[in-house]
């Protein structure tokens, strides 16, 4: 299955990508902007769009579903987001979307959900409630923050070890009590949370090195 994916974080809309690529062997190509998205459909002309509505420099994203399900009708359009407005979901369905995936789903539940999708079965999932982004329930310590921010940031556990002056080990356990804490399973959904919860920061983006 060939998938793009648009989402104006390119931390997630990467990560995303390779993870789908990688461990559930879909052939995915990241993007970032609205241009982008509509330039890369129509060359790579893919199975599926997956598309975040809320893109920084368009107003209005139901206009860039429009615009890809008008000129590229074979492209299935999901929406992936953490978007809270009923109203928006609805318009966006109204428009012939195929899917609602929400960002608190593990990468391997929107393979699954995506797999559903092309056999011909929408999924949409329940709108998330605004207050849960606005005001997040977790309480996170001074270090645990830099640990999710350097997580956003795609760090692999080693550079932030070693920018942190820490042991492995001793990162482990902070990224562990902080999935704990905010109720994740993977990097992935970490950095999701951390966008919505305002906690990303100026920290160093990942090198070009080998995985941990």
């Amino acid at each position: 299955m060939r998938l793009v994916i648009c989402d104006g974080n390119r931390i997630l809309s990467e990560a995303l990508a390779d993870a789908l690529q990688g461990d559930h062997e879909l052939d995915a190509v990241a993007v970032t902007t609205a241009d982008e998205c509509v330039a890369a459909v129509g060359s790579y002309l893919p199975d599926t769009c997956v598309l975040e509505v809320r893109l920084p420099e368009t107003a209005d994203g139901l206009h860039l579903i429009n615009e890809i399900r008008d000129r590229f009708p074979d492209t299935a359009v999901v929406v992936a987001s953490d978007a809270s407005d009923p109203s928006t979901v609805a318009k966006a369905r109204d428009l012939g979307v195929k899917g609602f995936l929400a960002k608190s789903r593990s990468v391997s539940e929107v393979a699954d959900a995506l797999y559903r999708i092309a056999s011909g079965r929408p999924v949409f999932d329940p709108v998330p409630h605004t207050a849960s982004h606005r005001d997040p329930s977790f309480v996170l310590t001074p270090r645990e923050a830099e640990v999710l921010r350097r997580i956003a940031a795609g760090q692999s556990t080693r550079q932030m070890a070693s920018e942190m002056n820490i042991a492995i080990s001793t990162l482990r356990t902070y990224i562990k009590n902080v999935f704990t804490k905010i109720g994740v399973h993977s990097r992935l959904e970490a950095a999701a949370v951390a966008g919505r919860a305002n906690l990303l920061g100026d920290i160093p983006p990942a090198r070009l090195s080998s995985e941990d």
